[in-house]
């Protein structure tokens, strides 16, 4: 049974890191648009998101 918790727990983070990114590159400068921080740091939380989503799914099966 505390498999199936840490696995939920992976799903959640990886939901939370999922939404970070999104917020992140919905988050454009008013004249200059994204910045090359702000997409590094976006594809940096969207490849940590989708480990912690397939470490998680993977932990269920």
């Amino acid at each position: 049974m505390p498999h199936v918790t840490f696995a939920v727990m992976l799903l959640l983070v990886g939901g939370f890191l999922l939404g970070g990114a999104w917020s992140i590159w919905k988050a454009d400068h008013d004249t200059k648009g994204r910045t090359g921080p702000q997409v590094a740091f976006a594809v940096v939380l969207l490849i940590a998101a989708v480990l912690a989503t397939a470490a998680g799914v993977l932990r269920l099966v």
